[in-house]
């Protein structure tokens, strides 16, 4: 995967950009990374609504991908998010959340969802604040922006930076897994703290111990080591960001 191999589209308004990047599946081996400016029904993980505000990134990637390796494209996608704010300005703490947000000085910036395309596409929702944030009495966790941290960007070009990030993030997994694997592990928050997990109705405390090859959390609780697919984390203890 090269930089050069994407395609990408520019919409003016859809109503989710992962249901739009779908029409342009048609064709083998395509790259298709397709943005919206306007995005009027956007959703998250867990069925959740994605507040699109003005200004900000509404973004999908749709290619092919053998799902076994879901744990390594994960991996990737995050990990090359991660990288991509911390180039804009290295000063700001920016850490990975379980399973694939970011924290920006500890509050969200950005979430992805991955669902099934047409055929063997595979494609990755990204929405980033890049100038707004949503209103805090409407979601789950505190949220910023890049803008409130100080980071001067536009949507258009945050798009290409990212995808030069993903293609090299996606290659290096190929080529030397443990070493990526790695670098998310030292990106991500709260390894080795003590965490709550929120599973619809109920929840869960443990020690966050990492992940397992399918991107799956280990939590260790009283009870044994438990993996955990599905969940929203909130940190208990002062966690250990190997800083």
């Amino acid at each position: 995967m090269k930089y050069e191999d994407w395609q990408i589209i520019t919409l003016d308004k859809v109503t989710s950009t992962n249901d739009a990047v779908n029409n342009y599946c048609d064709k083998a081996g395509r790259f298709i990374a397709l943005r919206a400016v306007e995005q009027t029904a956007g959703r998250g993980r867990r069925g959740r609504i994605w507040q699109s505000l003005k200004g900000n990134l509404f973004l999908s990637l749709a290619f092919e991908y053998d799902l076994q390796n879901l744990g390594n494209l994960v991996i990737a996608a995050s990990l090359s998010l991660c990288q991509t704010i911390k180039n804009y300005s290295p000063s700001p703490e920016v850490k990975i959340k379980w399973p694939n947000d970011i924290l920006l000085n500890n509050a969200k910036v950005s979430g992805m969802l991955l669902e099934k395309g047409i055929g063997n596409y595979i494609i990755i929702g990204i929405g980033v604040n890049i100038v707004h944030s949503p209103d805090s009495q409407h979601i789950l966790y505190p949220a910023t922006s890049l803008t409130e941290a100080g980071i001067t960007t536009t949507a258009a070009e945050f798009t290409e930076n990212y995808l030069q990030q993903f293609s090299y993030y996606v290659n290096m997994l190929q080529n030397n897994k443990q070493a990526a694997w790695q670098m998310w592990t030292d990106n991500a928050k709260g390894i080795g703290s003590k965490i709550e997990v929120l599973q619809e109705n109920k929840k869960k405390q443990g020690i966050f111990s990492g992940i397992d090859e399918n991107g799956s959390l280990l939590l260790d609780t009283a009870d044994g080591r438990e993996k955990i697919l599905v969940g929203d984390i909130f940190y208990i203890e002062k966690v250990n960001d190997g800083i």
